[in-house]
């Protein structure tokens, strides 16, 4: 086994610009929650948060799918991100207690992402040589934005505050800086304007306890985007939202704004590939 597992590293290497870490020819790693994968996860008992029903019962195009089928990139994604996700790990919870139902957080997410395309070591297989990818979209996670975001019962849990939110960001700044570690680019973008969604009509729809106000939400915005072009130098940070419309449950994106999104996101990725900024 072990001398299959070189002979593969070699060939993978050496024979096909494919695997040579083209960044043309490499995937997107896809990381996040909704707007990135319209699925909640399912175990292997079948059981997943909110029944494992997927946003708008499947009517929908989800950032990942969209980067799919961009003509702006190769068509090729490894998308690990969760619908309903946080940054962290967490448990689905009820207004009063929860469920032995997870989400997995986004270090979880990126270490899935990368164990894709590691092409293992010949010397080592146990330890990547590289990653067969040059960039990682990192999406905008459920962190804060309402009661069943937080792993403990809904009526339990608090809007965030300043420091919360900035707790929230570290986490989601560290898997960027992970990829930066490995020489993958972190992609982000900027979230969408408040009065672009309709966080109320959400509650209502979801039956949630509480949802972020508009003050809150503006502070997390504007955190988000201070933060990423403060901290995270060779970040890729992307207005990819500019014209978001939701899909009439509030917060969810339409196919068309999806798909604006991506090609935002593909010409950043191509623009960076040309010229490196």
């Amino acid at each position: 086994m072990r001398r299959i597992i070189v002979m593969l590293t070699v060939s993978l290497a050496f024979a096909s610009p494919l695997f040579a870490g083209q960044s043309s020819d490499t995937p997107i790693l896809v990381i996040g929650a909704s707007f990135e994968n319209g699925k909640t996860p399912i175990n292997d008992a079948l059981a997943a948060p909110v029944g494992g029903v997927a946003v708008n019962l499947g009517s929908y195009l989800s950032l990942g799918d969209a980067l799919v089928r961009t003509e702006h990139l190769n068509g090729m994604v490894i998308n690990e991100a969760q619908g309903g996700a946080t940054t962290f790990d967490r448990a689905a919870c009820l207004s009063d207690s929860c469920l032995p139902i997870y989400w997995q957080g986004y270090e979880k997410q990126l270490r899935k992402a990368l164990m894709r395309v590691a092409v293992p070591d010949p010397a080592n297989p146990q330890q990547p040589l590289y990653y067969n990818a040059k960039y990682l979209v990192v999406g905008t996670a459920n962190d804060c934005l309402h009661a069943d975001a937080f792993g403990v019962p809904q009526g339990e849990s608090t809007p965030c505050g300043t420091a919360q939110l900035n707790a929230y960001l570290d986490r989601l700044l560290a898997v960027g800086r992970q990829a930066q570690a490995l020489g993958i680019t972190p992609v982000y973008y900027a979230y969408p304007k408040y009065e672009d969604l309709d966080l109320p009509l959400a509650k209502q729809l979801y039956g949630i306890s509480w949802i972020m106000d508009e003050q809150s939400f503006n502070e997390m915005r504007d955190l988000h985007r201070t933060r990423l072009a403060a901290e995270l130098p060779g970040a890729l940070v992307v207005d990819a939202w500019k014209h978001f419309q939701n899909i009439g449950d509030g917060l969810h994106p339409k196919p068309k704004s999806t798909s604006d999104a991506a090609k935002r996101i593909a010409d950043a990725i191509n623009n960076h590939m040309k010229h490196g900024k």
